[in-house]
């Protein structure tokens, strides 16, 4: 059984085919990112999932974020290091439930959903091939205290942000080409005219990105 609710794909392929996990955004559902499965490879096999923490009156998240007057706007990172193993161990569930290729694993995020497709790279980077990374940024309260060039040197990413995001500033993003030059990885990073959301030209140029690496 598998510990997140989702929804699935199938893959043009009868073995072996690349796998594309996708992770939503705070308040959103499997629902939102998988409007983008019809556009993917058809080799692909896609599987969107629910984050684990039900909103009020609907949504769902992957960790809280709570407002109070004391420390401001904080994250429970509790709550997000449990959401990284799940997602940790839903790739293993995925890989020995569906007809895929273990070591052609791409994480697909969103807001939310990318700062944790980052964390699930730097704590379980065996697990990950490629990570498109969506409107977030790097949280390192949830990435190991060392992370080894050697054990990234294999990931490839593809960053993006809108530059009049209103939601996640785009000063946090920018901090990312940095780190994972720094760790020897190979990336992309790109900006939009938009704010917190993906314009039609970054969906095709991540889609562009992803047919060299899958």
């Amino acid at each position: 059984m598998s510990n997140l609710h989702y929804i699935t794909r199938p893959s043009s392929l009868r073995e072996n085919a690349p796998l594309l996990i996708m992770c939503h955004g705070y308040g959103s559902d499997e629902n939102d990112l998988f409007s983008f499965a019809s556009e993917l490879p058809k080799e692909l096999f896609i599987i969107s999932l629910r984050a684990p923490y039900p909103m009020q009156p609907y949504g769902n998240a992957w960790y809280a974020i709570n407002f109070d007057a004391e420390k401001g706007k904080w994250n429970d990172n509790v709550q997000a290091a449990a959401s990284v193993d799940k997602i940790s161990g839903f790739i293993d569930y995925a890989c020995a439930k569906y007809p895929v290729n273990s070591q052609n694993v791409t994480l697909l995020g969103f807001s939310q959903g990318t700062i944790l497709s980052y964390a699930v790279a730097f704590n379980y980077p065996s697990k990950v091939k490629n990570i498109i990374a969506l409107s977030g940024y790097l949280n390192e309260d949830i990435f190991p205290d060392v992370i080894e060039n050697e054990d990234v040197a294999h990931l490839n990413f593809f960053c993006s942000h809108g530059y009049v995001d209103q939601v996640i500033p785009v000063a946090w993003a920018q901090k990312t080409p940095d780190f994972l030059k720094h760790l020897g990885i190979n990336h992309v990073y790109k900006e939009y005219p938009v704010g917190h959301g993906v314009a039609p030209q970054n969906f095709y140029d991540f889609k562009d990105w992803l047919k060299k690496y899958i």
